[in-house]
């Protein structure tokens, strides 16, 4: 929920492991204990989106077996290796780091991911390490948190994005967040031209088809030919434009409506649904959490709600 800062400490000198999300000048004054951080601005209550300098907003968790850990660019590759064999890691990394890139166009190679449990979010600008007092622009921060034997712990998401099929197909040639030429329905094309030319709506994000999982790529800029991602693209994928929403609101409620989510214990949402849906003031139903510029559902995605539940 969200918190003053006062209550804040609180919450950490109850020596529980926490999640932290909230402005950078907060979260460094704030006294070690067993928590990270990540800095947004942004957050999803029951009551609506709220944008706010003053309040955090901080996740708890009733678990003894937890270890708080700090990862660079080099040792990033072990973060789901260091997980708990029963349990899930929440994940945050600083945007546009060499940690964030390496996480984006690496993590499906990692050892022991897709067997653990991996979930978080890119921060805005920073991480901090609440074991240590530590802040990061470059190192990624860890909660490994352990479950007991007896309880599942489900890691999902809600896109409500689906591709165009009306879309042509568009692969890529190499991995990476910059893209200048690619094919389209199998002819060589500027990518930035296509986009251009066929007046395509940047606000909607690539779908690429993973083994049968469509995967947001959300488009950030077009400058210079250029054209810039939130999330890489890879080659041997095949990706299609979205379809159009005309109504985030309507749309996450509508995919929530059968949805108990009782069990709910962690969740963000990307700050392009925000932004885009105009989320502000407007409730999604029971995810509360962090607006972030990226989530993380064992792999990097995009403009996506992803959430952890236990049962």
């Amino acid at each position: 929920m969200l918190m003053t800062y006062d209550q804040t400490v609180g919450m950490i000198a109850s020596g529980k492991p926490l999640h932290i999300a909230g402005d950078a000048d907060l979260l460094r004054k704030l006294p070690m204990g067993n928590w990270i951080g990540g800095t947004t601005q942004r957050f999803m209550t029951r009551e609506g989106g709220k944008v706010s300098r003053d309040m955090l907003f901080v996740t708890a968790f009733d678990y003894v077996g937890f270890t708080v850990k700090s990862y660079t660019t080099d040792e990033i590759r072990h973060v789901a290796k260091d997980a708990y064999d029963s349990g899930f890691t929440v994940v945050i990394v600083p945007y546009d780091s060499h940690v964030h890139h390496e996480y984006a166009q690496s993590a499906p190679g990692f050892l022991d991911m897709f067997i653990k449990n991996v979930v978080g979010w890119v921060a805005e600008s920073l991480t901090v390490n609440g074991l240590n007092g530590e802040t990061y622009n470059d190192k990624a921060v860890a909660l490994h948190l352990e479950t007991p034997a007896n309880k599942t712990v489900t890691i999902g998401n809600i896109n409500i994005f689906e591709p165009d099929k009306d879309s042509p197909v568009i692969e890529f040639f190499q991995e990476g967040f910059m893209v200048y030429t690619c094919l389209v329905d199998g002819k060589k094309v500027t990518f930035a031209d296509y986009i251009k030319d066929n007046g395509i709506d940047t606000k909607l994000p690539l779908v690429g088809d993973y083994c049968g999982s469509g995967v947001n790529i959300s488009i950030k800029s077009i400058e210079n030919g250029i054209v810039t991602l939130y999330a890489p693209v890879f080659a041997g994928i095949k990706y299609r434009i979205a379809k159009g929403v005309s109504d985030y609101e309507r749309e996450f409620n509508e995919r929530l409506a059968d949805f108990d989510g009782g069990n709910v214990i962690f969740s963000c949402n990307c700050i392009l649904n925000f932004l885009y849906g105009g989320l502000e003031g407007k409730s999604i139903g029971v995810f509360e959490g962090p607006v972030t510029y990226g989530e993380i559902a064992y792999q990097l995605v995009n403009q996506t709600l992803v959430y952890v539940m236990t049962e």
